[in-house]
């Protein structure tokens, strides 16, 4: 018997769809009520593929129930099935109408408020019948949205080598810089010292970022303590407000401060910060299809990228 024939034979998306059910809500009673179907089709599904399969999918218990590694293994493969099976649809249906489709994309704040704008803008009025989805979050966080599916896409700074499971496509070199508003003193200097600025009002995003991390590194290499953060902030209306003050420091990417904010006007103080070079990349699960239009995002966002390159 062919392969696909056996796995048919073992597996129906039905069942499958109701194991998942069940292993997301950790309950057949509510997998059941998600499903709008009874507690007993659940369990009988549940235990034929099981018998099928001839391994113990879930542990139960009074609690609920926890998928078991076979489980495990199973969830993985079947949110990879119903993925795929979505992608297909999502072909069909831009292959029949290319002005609708719907993308969700994962990217840090400042690239939203920066390179993407022009991208979907574009996008926006060739198809407008396109929905985009974007999600700001910390990089790590976008990468556990991007395992389970939930985002087709990521742009990130990476630097260095990406998880084995993903594929990074270099857009462009986007090391570092720190800013501070033309009203700033420092921004009149010819040449600063990384030394000079230790003890100025820093506005950083919180500690476990990226971006506090390789300053507080670059301070290091320097043979330096790193500086007090006087302001922890992920909002990019606060950060450039206090930057308008003419008192605080940040630090941005070199491509974020291209797009960053004309209220203040920000400039790139003259210092190096070592240790602090990346590059920004779309990044996505390997193995896994991409729909017709995030194929077309990428497609545009490479001529945005060459613009900034440039």
């Amino acid at each position: 018997m062919e392969w696909d024939d056996m796995a048919a034979r073992r597996l129906s998306t039905r069942e499958l769809r109701m194991f998942l059910a069940v292993a997301r809500s950790g309950s057949m009673a509510k997998a059941a009520k998600t499903l709008a179907t009874s507690q007993p089709a659940i369990s009988k599904a549940i235990a034929d593929m099981e018998h099928d399969l001839g391994v113990r999918l879930l542990d139960r218990s009074p609690q609920g129930v926890e998928p078991t590694q076979y489980g495990r293994a199973l969830i993985k493969c079947g949110n990879a099935v119903f993925d795929e099976l979505r992608q297909g649809l999502k072909e069909i249906e831009f292959l029949a109408d290319p002005t609708v489709g719907e993308l969700r994309i994962g990217c840090s704040e400042a690239f939203a408020a920066g390179p993407l704008v022009p991208v979907i803008d574009r996008l926006s009025r060739q198809h407008p019948r396109i929905a985009f989805h974007v999600e700001t979050a910390h990089a790590t966080t976008l990468y556990g949205e991007l395992r389970k599916r939930n985002v087709e896409l990521v742009i990130a700074r990476t630097f260095g080598p990406v998880a084995e499971d993903m594929t990074a496509e270099i857009l462009y070199d986007d090391p570092l810089v720190v800013v501070a508003s033309k009203a700033n003193a420092w921004t009149r200097r010819q040449k600063i010292k990384l030394s000079d600025l230790a003890n100025e009002h820093w506005a950083m995003l919180p500690q476990e970022s990226l971006s506090w991390s390789l300053l507080a590194d670059a301070f290091r290499a320097s043979g330096l303590e790193p500086p007090r953060a006087r302001v922890m902030t992920r909002s990019l209306h606060l950060r450039n407000r206090l930057l308008a003050t003419g008192r605080f420091l940040a630090v941005l990417s070199q491509s974020a401060l291209r797009f960053a904010s004309k209220h203040p006007p920000l400039k790139a103080l003259p210092v190096e910060l070592p240790m602090t070079r990346g590059a920004t990349a779309i990044i996505t699960l390997k193995n896994r299809t991409l729909s017709p239009l995030a194929r077309l995002f990428i497609e545009r966002t490479r001529a945005v990228a060459k613009q900034i390159a440039s």
